[in-house]
C-alpha cells in the first residue's frame, strides 16, 4: 500500500513539473514611454532573457526571473541614448542588467492576469504589479502587459522640470511551449 502511494505522489510531482516545464522565448520587446518636454519620447531595451515556468492552471507555484541588457536601450536619438546610459541615469557599465522576479499570480478573467513582482533598476528594488494577458496560440503564448514606475524610486535621473517622473514599461513577449 506504502509503495502504491509513493507511486501516485511521484506521478502527480511528475505531471506538475512537465506542466511547468520552462518556455522558450522566441521574441520580446520591452518598451518605455516617457514625457520629455510634454512630448511622449518612446525606447526600448533588447538583451531580454527570460526563464518562464508558468501555468494558468498552478499559478502558485509558477515562476518568471526576467533580465534585460541596459547597454541595449535606444530612443532612436543617438545623443539621448549616450546621456541616458551615463552614470547619472542608468549608469550601464555599473549596473548592465535590468531584472524582474516574479512573487505571486492571479486570475482576474478569462487571459487576464496579474503578476506581482520584484523590480530591480540599479541598486534599488521595488515591488510592482503587472496586469498581463496570457494568450496560448497553438505552441506559442504571448504575454502582453504594462505598468508604471517612477524613475525617481530607482534613482534614474534626477528632479527636471522637462522630464516626467512616471514611465510606462510595456511587455511583449512570445514563448514557444
Amino acid at each position: 500500500m506504502k509503495k502504491i502511494g509513493l507511486y501516485f505522489i511521484l506521478v502527480c510531482c511528475n505531471l506538475i513539473a512537465l506542466a511547468q516545464s520552462k518556455q522558450t522565448v522566441t521574441k520580446g520587446t520591452i518598451g518605455f514611454q516617457i514625457k520629455n518636454m510634454g512630448i511622449n519620447t518612446e525606447g526600448s531595451f533588447g538583451g531580454l532573457e527570460a526563464a518562464i515556468q508558468f501555468d494558468k492552471d498552478h499559478l502558485s507555484t509558477s515562476n518568471i526571473t526576467a533580465s534585460v541588457d541596459t547597454r541595449t536601450l535606444s530612443s532612436e536619438n543617438e545623443m539621448r541614448d549616450k546621456h541616458l546610459k551615463k552614470e547619472d541615469y542608468f549608469d550601464v557599465d555599473e549596473y548592465p542588467k535590468i531584472t524582474m522576479k516574479s512573487i505571486s499570480f492571479k486570475h482576474k478573467s478569462g487571459n487576464n492576469y496579474l503578476g506581482v513582482f520584484d523590480l530591480t533598476i540599479k541598486t534599488t528594488t521595488k515591488r510592482i504589479v503587472l496586469p498581463f494577458a496570457y494568450i496560448v496560440n497553438g505552441s506559442t503564448t504571448v504575454y502582453k502587459g504594462s505598468f508604471k514606475i517612477n524613475r525617481l524610486d530607482f534613482n534614474v535621473g534626477n528632479h527636471s522640470m522637462i522630464l516626467s517622473n512616471e514611465a510606462t514599461i510595456s511587455i511583449n513577449v512570445e514563448t514557444a511551449l
